[in-house]
C-alpha cells in the first residue's frame, strides 16, 4: 500500500492531474486514492504528501471553473 500511495502522490504530481483522473489511470476508486493520498502518505513520506497537497489545493480551487466550463459544453453542443 506505501508503493502504490507513492506511485499515485508521483503521478498526481507530474501531471498536475486531479484524483478522478488518477484513480482512472491506477483502476481504483477515488476513496481510495483519498486515503492513500491523505491519510497513508503522510504517516511514511511527509514531503511527497505536502507536494501532492498544494497540486490538490489547486486542483480543489478550480473545480467550479471546470464545472461551468463543462456545463456550457454540454448545453452549446461541442
Amino acid at each position: 500500500m506505501e508503493d502504490r500511495a507513492e506511485r499515485l502522490a508521483q503521478y498526481i504530481i507530474e501531471n498536475r492531474t486531479t484524483v478522478r483522473a488518477a484513480a482512472q489511470k491506477f483502476g481504483i476508486s477515488k476513496s481510495t486514492v483519498h486515503k492513500d493520498i491523505s491519510e497513508r502518505l503522510p504517516q511514511f513520506n511527509r514531503a511527497l504528501y505536502l507536494q501532492v497537497k498544494a497540486v490538490l489545493d489547486v486542483n480543489k480551487a478550480q473545480r467550479h471553473i471546470r464545472g461551468g466550463i463543462a456545463t456550457r459544453k454540454k448545453y452549446r453542443g461541442t
